[in-house]
C-alpha cells in the first residue's frame, strides 16, 4: 500500500471546527425555515449556537454566506435521497416520490425558506461552485423523469418540461403546508397527501 492509501488523520482541533461549523449550518437551517433570510440575524445565530459573533465570521464571512452553507447542505441531502429513489419505479412515481420527500422536509421545519427576489444572496449563491452543480445535477435528474412521464403519456405533454421542474421545486416551499398545519385539523402525512393530489392530480373533478 502507498502512503496515499493510508487513512488521513484530522486533528482534534479540525474535528472541532468541522462540529462547530456544522453546528452553525443546521441551526442556520433552522432558522431560515423558521423566519426565512430577512429576518434572520447573525446575532441570533451567533447565541443559538453559543459562540461570540466574532467567532461565527471566522467560520462564515456574511450572511449570505451562512446562508448559502445551508443551501448547500440541503442539496447534498437531496442528492443523496434521489440516489435512493429505487430504480423500479415508474418515472411519474420517481417524480412523485421526491416532491413527497420535500414537503416532509418542509413540514418537519429542515427546508431553508429563501426569498426568490434578494440580489445580494443570489449573487452568494450563483458564485457558489457547489450549490450550482447541486441545483444542476438535481435538475438533470428530475429533467429526465419529468421527460419520461411525459413520453408514457403519465405527464401532460404540453407542458414545458421546466415548467414542470419549477412546479416541483415550489412544493419544497409551498405556504399552502403551513395554513393546512395551522388549521390543525390534519395530520403531516395527510397534508402531504392533499398537496400531491392537487399537484399531481389538479383540482379538476375527476
Amino acid at each position: 500500500m502507498g502512503s496515499s492509501d493510508k487513512p488521513v488523520k484530522v486533528s482534534f482541533k479540525e474535528q472541532m471546527l468541522r462540529a462547530r461549523e456544522d453546528a452553525i449550518v443546521h441551526t442556520v437551517n433552522r432558522l431560515l425555515a423558521e423566519k426565512g433570510f430577512d429576518a434572520m440575524t447573525v446575532d441570533e445565530v451567533a447565541a443559538a449556537v453559543g459562540i461570540a459573533k466574532a467567532s461565527l465570521y471566522k467560520h462564515f464571512p456574511s450572511k449570505e454566506d451562512l446562508a448559502a452553507a445551508a443551501m448547500v447542505r440541503v442539496m447534498r441531502r437531496a442528492q443523496e435521497y434521489l440516489g435512493q429513489v429505487p430504480a423500479s419505479l415508474s418515472p411519474l412515481d420517481k417524480l412523485r416520490t421526491v416532491a413527497r420527500w420535500t414537503m416532509e422536509v418542509q413540514l418537519a421545519g429542515e427546508m431553508p425558506s429563501l426569498p426568490s427576489q434578494n440580489s445580494t444572496l443570489r449573487a452568494t449563491l450563483m458564485a457558489n461552485r457547489d450549490y450550482l452543480d447541486g441545483l444542476m445535477a438535481i435538475s438533470d435528474q428530475l429533467g429526465g423523469w419529468i421527460e419520461a412521464a411525459q413520453k408514457e403519456g403519465t405527464l401532460n405533454p404540453a407542458l414545458p418540461p421546466i415548467a414542470v421542474l419549477y412546479t416541483l421545486y415550489a412544493r419544497a416551499c409551498d405556504p399552502v403546508l403551513e395554513f393546512l398545519k395551522a388549521g390543525g385539523q390534519h395530520t403531516d402525512a395527510q397534508i402531504v397527501e392533499l398537496v400531491l393530489s392537487t399537484c399531481f392530480d389538479g383540482l379538476n373533478a375527476r
